[in-house]
């Protein structure tokens, strides 16, 4: 199973980003098609918080055509959202443990702990930070 980090969802929206269009057929492809992949809850609140912050983007998202985006994603037959399970404390633990985890870096613990606790195979992400965290395979998928 692929696990999506907010980026992708987030370049997949915004059109003035140079990754938008691979981004959007990124999802279009996961949406559509019959291999298993997830979005963590985080994730998807995440999304809603950058794309319709008037700070980040000038004009925002309207918040109506944001969760019209996400209805649109979870609505796919193949995903799967994700949420804290009974091993997650475990998980966590063990992420902000061997991540050396303080800050900011928390919240990216976070979604590798929900990832690992699902048993995804990879994160697609363009984030780097997620290379701290060992047991999960990190992937960019809008390069090469």
């Amino acid at each position: 199973m692929i696990v999506l980090d907010t980026n992708i969802l987030v370049y997949a929206r915004r059109a003035e980003l140079p990754q938008h269009a691979r981004a959007r057929e990124i999802l279009v492809e996961l949406a559509t098609g019959d291999r298993p992949w997830a979005l963590p809850w985080p994730c998807v609140y995440e999304f809603l918080r950058v794309v319709t912050h008037p700070r980040i983007f000038d004009p925002p998202t309207e918040m109506s055509v944001a969760l019209e985006d996400l209805e649109s994603l979870l609505d796919s037959p193949s995903l799967l959202t994700i949420g804290e399970g009974p091993a997650h404390r475990a998980h966590l633990r063990g992420v902000i443990e061997s991540g050396a985890v303080t800050g900011n870096l928390v919240h990216d613990a976070h979604i590798a702990a929900l990832a690992i606790e699902h048993g995804a195979a990879e994160l697609w992400t363009v984030d780097r930070d997620f290379s701290r965290f060992g047991g999960l395979r990190i992937v960019n998928p809008l390069t090469g």
